[in-house]
C-alpha cells in the first residue's frame, strides 16, 4: 500500500515505554508506504496510541483525541492503544473525524486508507524502526513479550493487552542486529510482563528459551554494544538472568527495575501480588551480590484501598532499606471493572496526595544519595542529545556538548548538578 505523495501524518504517544516502541513501528510502517511525519498542525491525518492505565491516562486520553479533532485542518485521528481496545465507543464520540483500530499491526494500513492509498498493495511492517528510530531516540526498545497473565486486582491492562505473547528469539536478534546496524549502540528489551517471555523454542535441557537464553542468545549473536532489560517482577529475577548480567563484562546494563507496587505484604496481599516483601528484599540482596554496581528502580501505588498510616509506614521503611535509585511513585487510581474499585475502604484523595509528596521526597533523596556514591568512579555513558547522557544506571549525565550524540563517552563522575551527574570525558 503506497501513500499519496502529499500524505503527511502525525504520532501522539502517551503511556509507557511499550507504546513508545510500538508508536516507532507504526510510524516505520508509514514511512516505507511513503508519507511524511509532521507535527500535529500540519498533519492530514493524526495517530494517538493511547493509555489507560490510571484515570488519569484515560483523561488524557480524552483530551488529546478531543483537540486533534478539532484541529483546524480537520485530519483524521486514528486512535489506537489500550484505551482504543477498552473504551472504543467513548473515543469515537469525540469527533465525526475519530476512528479507532485497536489492532496497533493495522493502524498504519487504516491510515492509508483513510487517505485514499490503493488498498491492493501491502503495508510493511517489523518490529523496529527507523535510523535508530523515526523519533529520534538514541537508544531503541525491542518488543520481546505482550499481553499478561497475572490478575492484580487493581489493573485492567490485561483486559486490554490480552493474554502473554512472545516474539521468537530469531526475531528479536535479528531486530536487534538491525538497530546495531542503524547505528544503535543500546537496545532496550520491553514488554508487558517480560519475565514472562517464554518461546517455543527449546534449549539445550529441552524447555522453552525463557529471557536469560535469550539475553545469552543475543550476547553471543550480535554486536549490540549494551542491552538493557525493562522492567521485571520480583519471581522473575532468576538466579540464571542475573548470573548473565553479571557475567556480560557491561553490554547488559547493571540496573533492574523491579515492580514493588508496596513495601507492605498485607497491601501487597489485596493488590493481589504474587510475592511479599521477603521475596523481594531475596533477590534484590541476589543481585547486588553478583553485581555491587546496580541501580534498582521500581514502582510504587500509595493509596490503594484499605491502606492504613501503619501500612504505608511500614511500606515507607521497606523503600528506604531498599535504597532505591529510580521510583516511579503513583496515586492509586480506581478503575471501573477491577476488583479493587468494589473495595470499601477507599483511600480519601488528600491522604494519597500527602502519601505520594512524601513518597516522592524519599525517592528524591535516595536517588541523590545513590548518585553521590558513584563520585569518582568512571564508566561509559551513552550521549543522548548535546551535552546530556544516561549512565548504566539510568542517571542523567551532563557531558561536554562538543561529545557526538548517540556514542559512547567514557566519563569520570565529578560532582552532582541539578539532579545530574557531571562527568568529565577521560576518553570517547
Amino acid at each position: 500500500m503506497t501513500a499519496p505523495s502529499s500524505a503527511r501524518v502525525a504520532l501522539v504517544n502517551l503511556g509507557c515505554r511499550l507504546n513508545r516502541v510500538e508508536s516507532d513501528i507504526v510510524a516505520n510502517a508509514l514511512i516505507s508506504a511513503g508519507c511524511e511525519l509532521v507535527d500535529k498542525s500540519e498533519a492530514d491525518a493524526i495517530v494517538i496510541n493511547t493509555c489507560a492505565v490510571t484515570g488519569e491516562a484515560q483523561t488524557k486520553t480524552r483530551k488529546a483525541v478531543r483537540g486533534a479533532a478539532r484541529l483546524s485542518q480537520s485530519p483524521f485521528v486514528v486512535a489506537t492503544g489500550c484505551a482504543a481496545s477498552l473504551f472504543a465507543s467513548e473515543l469515537r464520540e469525540l469527533g465525526p473525524n475519530v476512528v479507532v483500530e485497536a489492532r496497533k499491526d493495522l493502524v498504519a494500513k487504516r491510515v492509508l486508507e483513510l487517505m485514499g492509498a490503493d488498498a491492493g498493495r501491502q503495508v510493511r511492517t517489523g518490529i523496529l524502526a527507523l535510523s535508530p528510530t523515526p523519533t529520534g531516540r538514541t537508544r531503541p526498545g525491542i518488543k520481546i513479550q505482550d499481553g499478561c497473565d497475572n490478575r492484580c486486582t487493581y489493573c485492567i491492562v490485561w483486559k486490554a493487552r490480552g493474554p502473554s505473547r512472545s516474539v521468537s528469539s530469531g526475531e528479536v536478534v535479528r531486530a536487534v542486529e538491525e538497530a546495531y546496524g542503524r547505528g544503535a549502540h543500546e537496545v532496550v528489551l520491553t514488554g508487558v510482563n517480560l519475565g514472562n517471555y517464554r518461546t517455543s523454542e527449546k534449549d539445550e535441557l529441552g524447555i522453552g528459551v525463557g529471557l536469560d537464553g535469550l539475553l545469552s542468545h543475543i550476547l553471543g549473536t550480535t554486536s549490540i554494544d549494551r542491552v538493557r532489560i525493562s522492567s521485571l517482577e520480583p519471581p522473575d529475577v532468576s538466579c540464571g538472568l542475573l548470573d548473565v548480567m553479571a557475567s556480560s563484562g557491561g553490554r547488559v546494563a547493571p540496573f533492574l527495575h523491579i515492580c514493588l507496587q508496596s513495601g507492605c505484604d498485607a497491601t501487597l496481599k489485596r493488590m493481589g501480588r504474587v510475592y511479599d516483601t521477603s521475596l523481594y528484599a531475596r533477590v534484590v540482596e541476589q543481585a547486588r551480590a553478583r553485581m555491587p554496581r546496580l541501580a534498582l528502580g521500581c514502582d510504587l501505588i500509595v493509596g490503594f484501598p484499605g491502606e492504613t498510616e501503619e501500612e504505608f509506614e511500614q511500606s515507607y521503611s521497606f523503600c528506604e532499606q531498599m535504597e532505591f535509585a529510580r521510583m516511579h511513585v503513583f496515586r492509586y487510581s480506581r478503575r471501573p471493572g477491577t476488583p479493587a474499585a468494589q473495595y470499601e475502604d477507599q483511600v480519601p484523595p488528600v491522604t494519597m496526595a500527602r502519601r505520594s509528596e512524601a513518597m516522592r521526597a524519599l525517592a528524591k533523596r535516595m536517588r541523590l544519595r545513590c548518585m553521590q556514591g558513584l563520585l569518582g568512579t568512571s564508566e561509559d555513558v551513552l550521549v543522548q542529545s548535546a551535552g546530556r547522557a544516561v549512565s548504566e544506571g539510568l542517571f542523567d549525565v551532563l557531558v561536554d556538548e562538543s561529545l557526538p550524540v548517540g556514542e559512547f563517552a567514557h566519563v569520570r563522575f565529578e560532582t552532582v548538578e541539578e539532579g545530574a551527574l557531571v562527568g568529565k570525558c577521560i576518553k570517547s
